[in-house]
């Protein structure tokens, strides 16, 4: 088959969640079929990236994602009075549907079309229009998230009436989006059981059932070695990208009640946070500077991971999978995490890692591993058993046969 596959990321290198969901289907499918990749990048996307990608890609076609204050906020202000959701109008790019209409000039006929989460679907319903001849080209989206949890779990916590108020209006609008987009859509994939489950119950009161072509669960390459550790330091760490607000806050709500009792408990612990746009307020916390180590985006956090004695998932909203718990469980490191962070993966509190939800339980757990060495091993070695018999592409991804039949 001849597919044209949309990402709002480039799927390369493998530092977000996105990106390895991406990689890997485009790896699995590249195998058996001929891919043309089209999606936005940023200015830290490199030629080497794109070059890595072409390996096994018929064509790769870029073009630059705006990203703006400024244009943020317009978009913002557009979208309140519209139905459109702001996430949705604020990657509506100019740009992208130019390149889309010349790449399909220039192409012959497609028979799919891949939307790589929700944020791509109006692009492939546009390239659909575009590319309709003799043959309408089918289309796939592969549902990384529940999206409209997102908001709706942060309004839950926020403190700020009027945030909170704005957060429940967007998810709200986000519900009824995806369940229009899923109509849609000849082929909806999930990540996880869960997120179809909160869709459809969203849709039970006005839309019917919504399209469910199967669970693809995202995967790792489950056959890399676990990484050589040293000996365990006191150094609790998180990693993932802070300008992502379940990240942020996650992290800001373990740093202010959770990390106190853990210092008190073990003095020489050390909060370790990697990833770029971490929040200013970490550094506004008190915590002494020998008790706290917020790098930034780090291109190989090994050596912060060779000394992690528990690593932190501590999300409080989100939905679909973190990729962080699989790359953990690759790395062979113990990992404490909340339930939503945990959720959609084969997780199981004792046997491949702990999971705690209010800050005194979450602070005794990890606690726990930073003083129990054996313990976080015996963690460690369960979570990558479950990795590799859950979680390892070239196992899992004929799953996509189904949608792309070779």
């Amino acid at each position: 088959m001849h597919i044209l596959f949309l990402t709002q990321v480039l799927p390369y290198p493998l530092d977000a969640g996105p990106k390895v969901r991406a990689y890997y289907v485009l790896r699995y499918l590249a195998q058996h079929h001929a891919i043309t990749l089209v999606s936005f990048v940023r200015p830290s996307d490199s030629a080497e990236a794109l070059g890595h990608l072409a390996q096994f890609c018929a064509g790769v076609y870029t073009t630059s994602m705006p990203r703006q204050r400024w244009r943020d906020a317009g978009h913002l202000l557009r979208s309140l009075p519209s139905p459109t959701p702001f996430l949705i109008a604020r990657d509506e790019v100019r740009a992208m549907r130019t390149l889309l209409a010349q790449v399909i000039a220039g192409q012959p006929a497609f028979d799919a079309i891949h939307a790589d989460q929700l944020w791509m679907a109006p692009y492939a319903r546009l390239a659909q229009a575009l590319g309709c001849g003799p043959r309408r080209p089918r289309l796939t989206l592969d549902q990384h998230n529940a999206v409209f949890m997102i908001p709706q779990r942060m309004g839950q916590d926020a403190g700020n009436p009027a945030k909170r108020l704005l957060l429940a209006w967007e998810a709200r609008k986000l519900a009824r989006y995806e369940i229009e987009t899923c109509h849609a859509f000849d082929d909806v994939v999930w990540v996880t059981a869960d997120d179809y489950t909160a869709v459809q119950r969203q849709a039970n009161s006005s839309a019917g059932a919504v399209r469910n072509s199967g669970v693809i669960p995202i995967c790792v390459d489950a056959s890399a070695a676990a990484m050589r550790r040293r000996a365990p330091a006191p150094r609790i760490t998180f990693l993932g990208g802070l300008h992502y607000p379940p990240n942020a806050e996650g992290v800001l709500w373990f740093a202010k009640e959770v990390f106190p009792a853990v210092r008190a408990a073990c003095p020489q612990a050390i909060l370790t946070v990697i990833g770029k746009q971490p929040p200013p307020e970490l550094a506004q916390m008190g915590i002494p500077a020998a008790n706290l180590e917020v790098t930034g985006y780090v291109a190989d956090p090994s050596p912060y991971l060779q000394e992690t004695g528990a690593f932190m998932v501590p999300l409080r909203a989100g939905g679909g999978m973190r990729v962080k718990i699989l790359d953990a469980w690759r790395w062979g490191l113990p990992i404490v995490s909340t339930t939503v962070g945990a959720e959609g993966l084969a997780a199981r509190s004792g046997d491949n890692l702990l999971i705690a939800d209010d800050a005194r339980s979450f602070a005794a757990a990890t606690i726990r591993l930073l003083g129990d060495a054996p313990e976080g091993a015996r963690l460690a070695a369960a979570g990558r058993q479950t990795l590799a018999q859950r979680y390892d592409w070239r196992t899992v991804y004929p799953l996509w046969d189904r949608m792309y039949p070779v």
